[in-house]
């Protein structure tokens, strides 16, 4: 289905207007061919939940919807199931339908909006669990051949919040499924204080991953603000890696700042942190802002425009690197 000058709001979570000059929703590779065949141009996005995107202004290409369902198995024993998933699925019913079904792994990543297909795009994590943890494979088109490749876990050039389809291959591939191997022998992973702290609260000792999975919802509900009520993209900014050379400097001046080890020279340090010591967390600016509970969350209140919304993430970006000496980078999709 092909539509012409289209308000791109109602298709991203930011429900920000901006003009597309057209836009193709499509449920299969043979749609998404023959949209590309009607509509031949050089300018593409794709969106699945619409979920990591801001539109600053119009947009003169295509942009298309992946709408492409299903959940399969293709191979499963006592120990684990291999399960392929459309891209167009939505994540957390993903999540919330293996779970039901006793397949473990991707509890930590329960109400992580989105689609399966930007899963493995952005490497999306939380909470101890990386989507490369239970990756196997996906399948892609390729927007120029309008040929399907397979790519295993070593093509996709996995990073923090980074794959080969942000980086080398971007814009060139359109994720159309995802392949995990999900446990059914469970270990779950409680290693974040937050998840600990809700269990504790609950009473819960011994855990089940639908447990992790309602601790992690539970959490996130009570720090994010929900977009069908106020506009956002989750968190706006990745958290930063610096060497430990780095961190011991900005230590002199802020003996206090959080820092999780990655390896014998790097740290990751919470860019919500960064953000709330800085003084924006929750400060508001007519119509949009950072919202009251997540320093990590710009909010459209009502009617944001886009470039508002950029212009307020670039106060902070050279804020952050003026107090700090960090260097910030956004998580979202800036058109």
């Amino acid at each position: 289905m092909i539509k012409a000058n289209v308000d791109i709001a109602p298709y991203t979570t930011f429900n920000i207007s901006a003009r597309v000059k057209s836009l193709g929703i499509f449920s299969s590779t043979h749609e998404l061919s023959e949209i590309l065949e009607q509509h031949p141009t050089k300018e593409i996005t794709v969106l699945g939940g619409g979920s990591n995107v801001l539109f600053t202004q119009n947009y003169e290409g295509l942009v298309l919807v992946n709408r492409i369902k299903g959940i399969a198995i293709v191979e499963e024993d006592d120990s684990s199931v291999v399960v392929q998933v459309g891209a167009g699925e939505n994540w957390h019913e993903f999540v919330l339908q293996s779970i039901s079904r006793g397949w473990g792994g991707i509890e930590n990543l329960s109400l992580i909006p989105g689609s399966v297909g930007a899963s493995p795009m952005q490497n999306i994590g939380a909470y101890g669990v990386e989507i490369k943890d239970v990756f196997q494979e996906l399948t892609a088109f390729n927007i120029a051949t309008g040929k399907e490749k397979t790519f295993d876990y070593a093509a996709c050039e996995f990073g923090y919040r980074e794959s080969i389809f942000k980086k080398a291959l971007k814009g060139k591939y359109i994720i159309t499924s995802v392949t995990y191997r999900l446990n059914k022998a469970h270990i779950v992973n409680t290693s974040y204080g937050a998840i600990e702290s809700e269990l504790e609260n609950k009473s819960i000792t011994n855990p089940t991953i639908k447990d992790v999975s309602d601790a992690v919802i539970s959490i996130r509900q009570s720090k994010l603000p929900d977009p069908k009520k106020i506009g956002n993209a989750g968190s706006f900014f990745k958290n930063p890696v610096v060497s430990k050379s780095a961190l011991k400097k900005i230590q002199e001046i802020h003996p206090d700042i959080p820092s999780y080890s990655l390896d014998d020279d790097r740290v990751k340090i919470p860019a919500g942190w960064l953000i709330d010591t800085a003084g924006w967390k929750g400060k508001r600016f007519g119509d949009y802002g950072v919202h009251t509970n997540q320093a990590l969350v710009l909010v459209n209140y009502d009617n944001a425009k886009g470039q508002e919304i950029y212009d307020l993430s670039q106060r902070i970006l050279d804020d952050i690197k003026e107090r700090f000496g960090i260097h910030l980078e956004r998580e979202v999709n800036v058109i």
